[in-house]
């Protein structure tokens, strides 16, 4: 059953600002609260909304539908809808995926994208070296310092925002099974025909240490309707955090671009 829209409107939390909205959409065993140090000046180029995804609302919050980009993809959109007006979408890996997939099914809700280190093909590739790993870890870590020394400093801080804060330390916000299985599922298809179907205008940010196919983000900026593509020499997949300054320049001329309706 689709919920209602005072509901879904739920699953957008407004950061302030004003003027068009702009919707941050995170990446896989991301949150919404993890955009914190970008808030401050994308609030001086409209209204933003964080966006929480089904599966990374807290390890308790059970989403009844089976996974599938699908799946997400309507969510995303039901949430939109609930603005009473289209959106910029400035999305992070799984969350520029799902915001393109979106502007291509339904561009009446979008009226720009942002994709970071995100690309349309990872058939053949699959989750084994790293779920290992991910079975690994804790439920539930005692201290930031034990945060830091899994994920690193820019990911440590990452993660700490991302994991619900509770009494005895920071709990995973999410069940590492269903995060693997949802990276999965970009082993066994690819989105080109959703990405060819996007028309409106795009800025596409890759990674240079990028968890990206070789090549792909540029054959977007090739193939897209209306793209500008950056690529970001010595950053990892966080680039927004890695490198803040060129990614702010990049998001900042863009939204320009688009306020100037070029």
């Amino acid at each position: 059953m689709i919920r209602g829209r005072l509901e879904q409107f739920a699953l957008l939390t407004r950061r302030g600002g004003h003027g068009e909205p702009l919707v941050l959409v995170h990446g896989l065993m991301g949150r919404g609260t993890t955009w914190t140090r970008q808030l401050p000046w994308l609030t001086r180029h409209g209204e933003v909304y964080t966006y929480d995804a089904p599966w990374h609302r807290g390890r308790d919050v059970v989403d009844p539908y089976p996974i599938s980009t699908e799946r997400f993809v309507e969510d995303l959109g039901e949430a939109v809808a609930a603005l009473g007006r289209p959106a910029t979408l400035i999305g992070h890996s799984m969350g520029g995926l799902h915001s393109w997939c979106l502007a291509a099914s339904k561009p009446e809700l979008v009226t720009g994208l942002v994709v970071e280190d995100m690309a349309p093909d990872f058939r053949g590739r699959t989750t084994g070296p790293w779920e290992p790993w991910l079975h690994a870890l804790p439920v539930e870590f005692a201290s930031a310092q034990q945060v830091y020394d899994e994920f690193g400093t820019v990911a440590g801080q990452y993660f700490l925002e991302a994991f619900d804060r509770v009494e005895t330390g920071w709990r995973l916000h999410g069940h590492t099974k269903v995060w693997i299985d949802i990276a999965a599922q970009w082993g066994t298809r690819d989105y080109w025909a959703q990405w060819r179907g996007v028309r409106v205008p795009a800025l596409l940010i890759e990674a240079g240490n990028s968890v990206t196919p070789p090549g792909q983000m540029r054959e977007m900026n090739e193939t897209g309707h209306r793209t500008t593509y950056l690529h970001v020499p010595g950053a990892g997949h966080l680039v927004h955090d890695e490198r803040p300054q060129i990614y702010r320049d990049a998001v900042e001329s863009f939204l320009a671009t688009l306020a100037g309706g070029a």
